[in-house]
C-alpha cells in the first residue's frame, strides 16, 4: 500500500519537469491526481494541452488514475474550478502541490512592468489562488497538504530575477503563515526549494565566468528532476504530520532545512542612536554579520522549477 493511498492530489506544472516527476510518485503511491498545466512557453506565452495530457496518460498507463486539466493558476475561477474537477473526478482533494511557473528575466533596470506583473500573477498569485481555492475544503475536513515551491532565487537572491525572486520570498512568508492560522485544522504548509535540470533552468543564459559556468554545468547535470519527487511524497503524507511551516532545499542526494529570518547581531544605546553613533558604533559592529553578494556563495544562482 502507497503512502498516498486513498488521497487526492492536485498538482499544477505538472506536464513537465519537477511538477510532472512528483505527480508521478504521488500517483505511484497511491494518489490520484489532477495534472493541472496550461501548456505554456517558458515565459507565458502560448498554450498546448497536449503535456498535461500526456502527463496524465502516462500516470494512467502505469496503472495510477489521473485527469487532465489545461486551467491557469493566475486565475481564481480556474483553481476553483481544479478543486471541483477533484471532487468530481475523484470524490475529494487532500493535497495541492504548486509547481507552476514562468520566468521573465532582466536586471532591475530594464524590467518592464508586465514583465513583474506576469511573473508575480503566475509564482505569488498563483499560489494564493490554488491554495485559497482549497483551504476552506481543508478545514472543513480537518485535513490537507500543502506544498509550496520557492526558490534559492528567493531565499538566497540572484541576479536578473528580481521579479522571480520577489515572488519565491513571498511564497515562504505565504506558507509560513497558512501553517500558523491552520494548524489546528490538521492541514499543514510547507515549502521546497527545489535545484533541478529542467526547461526552466535551461532558459538561463550560462554564467560568462567558465568557472562559474562549469561549477552551474555540473550541478545541473547531478540534478536529475525525479530526485525531488520523494520529498514531496512524504510532505503530502499523513506521516508527515508534525512538519508544518519549514523550508526545504533539496538538490539531488542534498536536502538542507533552511531557518526563517531571525536577527543575528544586535546592539543597544541608552537614550536611542543619531546618525553619527549609528556611523561610528553601529555599524561597526553589525558588520560582521551581513550577508554576502556574492552569488557564488549560495547555491549557485539556480532558479527552479
Amino acid at each position: 500500500m502507497g503512502m498516498l493511498e486513498g488521497r487526492v492530489a492536485i498538482c499544477t506544472g505538472a506536464a513537465r519537469g519537477v511538477g510532472a516527476e512528483v505527480a508521478k510518485l504521488m500517483a505511484k503511491e497511491g494518489a490520484r491526481i489532477v495534472v493541472v498545466d496550461p501548456g505554456v512557453g517558458g515565459a507565458g506565452e502560448g498554450g498546448d494541452t497536449r503535456p498535461a495530457q500526456a502527463t496524465a496518460d502516462e500516470i494512467k498507463a502505469a496503472g495510477g488514475e489521473a485527469v487532465a486539466n489545461f486551467g491557469s493558476v493566475a486565475k481564481f475561477d480556474d483553481c476553483l474550478q481544479m478543486v471541483q474537477q477533484a471532487r468530481d473526478t475523484f470524490g475529494g482533494l487532500h493535497i495541492v502541490f504548486n509547481a507552476a511557473g514562468i520566468l521573465r528575466d532582466k536586471m532591475f533596470h530594464n524590467m518592464f512592468p508586465e514583465d513583474w506583473q506576469a511573473v508575480i500573477d503566475v509564482h505569488l498569485t498563483g499560489h494564493f489562488n490554488v491554495n485559497r481555492a482549497a483551504i476552506n475544503l481543508f478545514r472543513e475536513q480537518n485535513y490537507g497538504r500543502m506544498i509550496l515551491v520557492s526558490s534559492t532565487s528567493g531565499l538566497l537572491g540572484n541576479v536578473g530575477q528580481v521579479n522571480y525572486g520577489t515572488a519565491k520570498m513571498g511564497i515562504v512568508a505565504m506558507a509560513r503563515i497558512i501553517a500558523m492560522e491552520n494548524q489546528s485544522k490538521g492541514i499543514t504548509a510547507n515549502v521546497i526549494a527545489p535545484s533541478a535540470d529542467t526547461r526552466m533552468t535551461r532558459s538561463v543564459p550560462t554564467p560568462k565566468d567558465p568557472a562559474v559556468a562549469a561549477v552551474r554545468e555540473e550541478r545541473l547535470r547531478r540534478s536529475r528532476a525525479d530526485a525531488i519527487a520523494p520529498l514531496c511524497v512524504f510532505l503530502a503524507s499523513e506521516q508527515a504530520s508534525y512538519v508544518n511551516g519549514q523550508v526545504f532545499h533539496q538538490r539531488a542526494g542534498e536536502l538542507s532545512l533552511y531557518g526563517h529570518m531571525r536577527p543575528v547581531r544586535m546592539v543597544h544605546r541608552n537614550g536611542g542612536w543619531t546618525p553619527e553613533t549609528i556611523a561610528e558604533v553601529a555599524m561597526p559592529s553589525l558588520a560582521s554579520g551581513f550577508t554576502s553578494l556574492d552569488s557564488r556563495n549560495t547555491h549557485a544562482g539556480l532558479p527552479m522549477e
